[in-house]
């Protein structure tokens, strides 16, 4: 069976941005709901932009420890498809997220010694696994990649949970047939497909190509 990459274009701002990110072979749309970070969205200005655009994709709720109260906010905007956590969320809470809100939950995982460890932790628990470099100050988008010749372990770990495992951080349209050699599940991208902090239709659609070719040459 060929194996197709889940492709998560993140950090989505604007109309213009999800026009864009909608009109591609992309399965997620990602928006950030973390205030303070470039690429914070408000609930009800996304709700505007998809139903103008009304995307095919699945939509990715972003969040940073949030509270129940801010999930249900976001919430009664937008029918998110999947919540994805990135922040030091630990299993009680995930569960607790899960109970309230029947979504499946994300965890990010920055890639570091005992990462492979921490996939353990959450294993049951969590329905996906994002794993992202690890940038001091930076919960995510930083534009920089990790040592991607862990991918197949991060990939043997979540296949065993029997749960998805995107790939995130430095991912570009020069860069993106390397990773795709290690064979990962999926890949999250959000500052490699901008130009001048938005995002572009030619990136979005040079990564989405080098994808396809690597499904149709392995098939």
């Amino acid at each position: 069976m060929i194996h197709v990459p889940v492709v998560k274009l993140c950090g989505n701002r604007s109309a213009a941005d999800v026009e864009k990110s909608a009109s591609s072979n992309a399965s997620h749309l990602g928006f950030i709901f973390v205030r303070g970070t470039k690429r914070y969205v408000r609930p009800e200005r996304v709700r505007q932009w998809i139903r103008t655009t009304r995307p095919k994709q699945k939509l990715v709720g972003v969040f940073v420890n949030p509270s129940v109260e801010l999930l249900e906010e976001v919430l009664s905007f937008i029918s998110l498809d999947v919540i994805q956590l990135h922040g030091s969320e630990t299993v009680s809470e995930i569960l607790q997220i899960k109970a309230s809100f029947n979504l499946p939950v994300w965890k990010v995982i920055k890639h570091h010694g005992d990462a492979f460890k921490e996939m353990e932790v959450f294993k049951g628990v969590a329905d996906g696994y994002v794993v992202d470099s690890k940038v001091r100050g930076a919960h995510g988008g930083t534009g920089v990649s990790f040592d991607w010749s862990t991918v197949e372990e991060y990939s043997r770990i979540a296949n065993e949970q029997n749960v998805p495992c995107l790939i995130a951080g430095g991912i570009t349209p020069e860069n993106v047939g390397e990773l795709l050699e290690h064979e990962p599940e999926g890949i999250d991208i959000s500052s490699g497909i901008e130009t001048n902090e938005q995002k572009d239709i030619y990136k979005i659609q040079s990564i989405l190509k080098e994808v396809n070719q690597h499904v149709a040459n392995i098939s």
